[in-house]
């Protein structure tokens, strides 16, 4: 639970960079993981630690798709500045 507080937390406050930002989702993900892997403990359930060793392969694929989305933002714009991309019309 404080993990996933923190991870909140951490979006909130840091809306300059759009890699920073990134990092508080991946901590809120461990926090999911950890929470399928202590009730599937407590509840001696095989269920949540199958979905606990899925949870690495989708933050995977969410930090690649994240930062090839970073890698173009910054060769369009020449920044990843939050305030530069509020202005993308689509």
């Amino acid at each position: 639970m404080i993990i996933s507080i923190l991870g909140i937390r951490g979006i909130l406050l840091n809306r300059r960079n759009i890699l920073i930002m990134s990092m508080p989702i991946e901590s809120m993900l461990l926090a999911v993981n950890l929470n399928f892997l202590v009730f599937s403990v407590s509840l001696d359930d095989m269920m949540g630690q199958s979905f606990a060793s899925l949870v690495p392969t989708v933050a995977a694929a969410e930090s690649a798709i994240g930062l090839a989305i970073f890698v173009i933002t910054f060769r369009v714009r020449g920044t990843i500045a939050v305030e530069s991309i509020n202005c993308i019309q689509g």
